[in-house]
């Protein structure tokens, strides 16, 4: 009883000082506001990476010349070794015992014209027939490319759904011949669209075979592309292992040296988002914590400034039998019901800051309850923490004296 009757006084006591109430939590507000719209957001990006741009297909990984860089150094090693070959791919295809699928790609930029329309800086894709399977592209209208078309490096293509849009708004592109540098090329398909990776479209593509890009596109220094699909989850590492040793022989690395290929798992691109993230959660945790801090110091202020304000109040209750553990008690209920409060606001701030951005960006934001808990537990801590050296004071008080005391 004496906590709930604590209680209720507390929660009077704010409501009469609504705007000091309000100012006071300001710095809780911004730290749980802080935290938990930058858990929403980081938790709604790692799905949207997942997804989206570590999805290199089912259970596929690529390798290529360069590989995933971070730095100058890096780049500038990398740049350095030689292009994979059409060699390199077909050993892979041949040898590897670990790979349902093995696909090769290349790919540029070009510009592609259908009578006088033009659709600027549409990527051109050379890929093998299977590359759509491990990617997962599928066709709306036509079909996809075959090993027919590959085997007699035929003039078609597949188009994204933003290149038919451009160039065939109103009508039906199949069987209708597209140009793209000195080439041309027949539509005999209409991919499925898949919308927009980090703002880039991945609608906006044409994609011929690669015996026909590597016959009127090959560049001395182009190096090419494999997508590896391993049997299954469980044979990913293995099949990435079985991969280098077959390039390796092949491209007679010795045992002591590094790579000069580089192997991109989804593994390795979810590693770097979270050092990336981690960096960015560290600074959302430093924030919140001087806020927090900032927000806790205000909050002992303002029951400092309490008590001297209620000095006759708690005479008069201990005049009347009040111990000092009851007006502990009655002073440490408000600060943290004080911070409390703040928390309580800041997470709304931070649910709304939540929906805009989902409402604004493709991003699945979401926010994990774990994210609301724990800041108002922290907020609530805050308030407990600074607020026992003003419940010491206001106990220590002598009743004589404090009824006294003039307000």
């Amino acid at each position: 009883m004496a906590l709930r009757e604590t209680f209720w006084i507390a929660l009077d006591t704010l409501r009469a000082h609504k705007l000091r109430t309000f100012l006071t939590l300001l710095g809780v507000i911004l730290a749980v506001t802080t935290l938990v719209a930058v858990i929403s957001v980081l938790n709604g990006l790692n799905v949207y990476v997942a997804e989206k741009v570590a999805n290199l297909g089912a259970n596929a990984f690529v390798i290529d010349r360069i590989g995933i860089i971070t730095n100058f150094q890096e780049w500038n090693k990398a740049r350095k070794r030689p292009p994979l070959q059409m060699a390199d791919f077909e050993a892979l295809r041949d040898n590897m015992k670990l790979a349902d699928q093995v696909a090769g790609e290349q790919d540029t930029t070009a510009d592609v014209r259908y009578g006088n329309v033009l659709s600027q800086d549409v990527t051109i894709i050379g890929a093998t027939p299977n590359f759509a399977s491990i990617r997962d592209i599928d066709v709306s209208n036509g079909r996809l490319l075959t090993q027919v078309d590959e085997d007699h490096r035929a003039g078609v293509c597949v188009i994204g759904t933003d290149v038919a849009n451009k160039l065939f708004p109103g009508m039906d592109p199949i069987g209708k011949s597209v140009r793209a540098g000195q080439g041309q090329y027949e539509v005999v398909g209409v991919a499925t669209p898949k919308g927009t990776v980090l703002g880039q479209s991945e609608d906006n593509f044409v994609m011929i075979p690669l015996g026909t890009y590597r016959k009127e596109w090959l560049a001395p220094q182009d190096s090419v592309g494999m997508f590896i699909s391993a049997r299954g989850p469980e044979w990913m590492d293995a099949a990435e292992d079985e991969a280098r040793v077959i390039l390796r022989a092949r491209r007679h690395v010795r045992y002591q040296d590094e790579d000069n290929f580089a192997v991109i798992a989804p593994s390795s691109i979810t590693g770097l988002w979270n050092r990336i993230t981690g960096n960015a959660f560290g600074i959302a945790i430093w924030i919140t914590s001087v806020f927090l801090v900032v927000g806790g110091i205000v909050i002992m202020n303002i029951m400092l400034a309490s008590v001297t304000e209620r000095t006759r109040e708690i005479g008069l209750r201990k005049s009347l039998g009040a111990r000092r553990g009851h007006i502990i008690l009655q002073f440490l209920v408000e600060s943290s019901l004080l911070a409390a409060s703040g928390g309580l606001v800041g997470v709304g701030l931070a649910l709304a800051i939540a929906g805009l951005v989902r409402a604004a960006t493709p991003i699945p934001i979401s926010t994990p309850i774990f994210a609301i808990t724990i800041s108002l537990v922290l907020s609530t801590a805050v308030g407990l923490f600074f607020g026992i050296y003003p419940a010491m004071r206001a106990a220590r008080l002598d009743p004589i004296e404090a009824l006294r005391a003039e307000n």
